[in-house]
């Protein structure tokens, strides 16, 4: 195997205010992939402190809710998608929103996808298991 070609530990960056659904998916991502490194941010000014302030930027996707405490996921999305170093970042948002107004304004903010959040177990690990194969096994990205 060439070096460029050692797989790391993918990390997540998981911005989700409601401690069940964020402990959740994390379960179900490290179901996938054991090796993963989840770091979580409850609302939106930790997000924006993480990839900002702390210039972590060694994320391999970002999963975000658009309704937060403090900040919504809009205004995250507005502000890591202009000329950040975090700009780079696949970000997929999940929420229970299902507004026309919200998944427009998610892609004009430079959302890489919108899925809305399913309310079921077996949807979310199918939702989960979708985001993982598509954005961590088969989607390349630069670091």
């Amino acid at each position: 195997m060439r070096e460029d070609e050692i797989k790391t530990n993918p990390r997540i960056l998981l911005v989700e205010d409601n401690p069940a659904e964020s402990r959740l998916i994390r379960e179900i991502f490290k179901g996938f992939d054991p090796g993963c490194i989840i770091v979580s941010a409850k609302d939106g000014v930790e997000a924006t402190d993480i990839l900002l302030r702390d210039k972590d930027t060694n994320f391999d996707i970002i999963i975000l809710d658009l309704n937060l405490p403090r900040k919504s996921g809009l205004e995250v999305l507005s502000e890591i998608k202009k000329d950040t170093p975090a700009s780079g970042i696949p970000v997929v948002v999940l929420s229970t929103s299902d507004s026309e107004t919200d998944i427009k304004r998610s892609y004009e903010l430079s959302a890489n996808c919108y899925i809305t959040k399913p309310a079921g177990l077996d949807s979310l690990i199918d939702a989960v298991r979708g985001i993982d194969n598509f954005w961590l096994v088969l989607s390349k990205r630069m670091h």
